[in-house]
């Protein structure tokens, strides 16, 4: 009877402890040497487990950092209100984020149609990723009328939430006025802050938050684009707020 690869039954032997919680998501996998030594075989055939563990999407390598346990898959709501802090802390989770760009320039013609300013009007651009349990989800960049809200950056810098940013410039409610979903394969950037292969799967949100209740003729607040991991995040929509 023919046996099975080692490194598939090392592969299987952490499947196992980590669907019996010895592991939790997020939690580091022991090195490659510590592996290896516990099962007594050669680093090469470890990295082979990890890498079948890896295209199952079990668990994630963090170059220089070591393997995790992969974190399951964030339900993320797309309603009136989407508040990205608000919406994974209610699911029980850890939201937090790393900016990559603050800075204010002249809006390109996009930008400028759709925060409904006059082409070349300053803007300040916020960009950075957006992580869930210290796992990278998304990309994003969003995009704000500097005349509107001058002191802005300062405060998206200090607080961790663009809502309560935008709280602190006197704006206390937004809701979403559009969305558009369409899919793309992560470029070698975008893939190395997110943590996955080039060439991977994303979904790309192209949104325009509006004040004045929500409605399509309100005041635009935000023009944000973001880009979702593919096998991390469940986009739902709740029939209550959807229009």
């Amino acid at each position: 009877m023919a046996r099975s690869p080692i490194w598939k039954s090392i592969a299987d032997t952490l499947e196992s402890e980590i669907g019996d919680g010895h592991y939790h998501p997020g939690d580091k996998l022991p090195s490659e040497a510590v592996l290896a030594a516990r099962f007594g075989v050669n680093r090469h055939t470890v990295r082979h487990a990890l890498a079948a563990l890896a295209e199952a999407g079990t668990v994630r390598s963090r170059r220089g950092a070591g393997v995790f346990v992969a974190a399951r898959p964030t339900d993320y709501p797309l309603g009136l209100r989407v508040r990205f802090h608000q919406n994974i802390t209610a699911s029980g989770r850890a939201p937090s984020r790393r900016l990559t760009l603050t800075e204010t320039r002249a809006a390109n013609a996009e930008e400028a149609e759709a925060l409904h300013l006059d082409p070349g009007s300053p803007v300040h651009v916020v960009e950075g990723v957006s992580l869930v349990d210290g796992q990278p989800v998304a990309v994003f960049r969003s995009v704000f009328d500097a005349g509107r809200f001058p002191d802005l950056l300062q405060h998206v810098v200090a607080i961790p939430s663009v809502t309560a940013a935008l709280a602190e410039c006197g704006l206390r409610d937004y809701t979403r006025a559009s969305t558009r979903l369409t899919a793309e394969l992560a470029p070698a950037v975008m893939a190395l802050a997110l943590e996955v292969p080039e060439g991977a799967p994303v979904l790309r949100s192209v949104a325009v938050n509006v004040d004045a209740g929500g409605d399509a003729g309100g005041v635009p607040v935000e023009y944000g684009t973001t880009w979702f991991a593919g096998d991390r995040v469940t986009l739902t929509l709740r029939p209550e707020d959807g229009r």
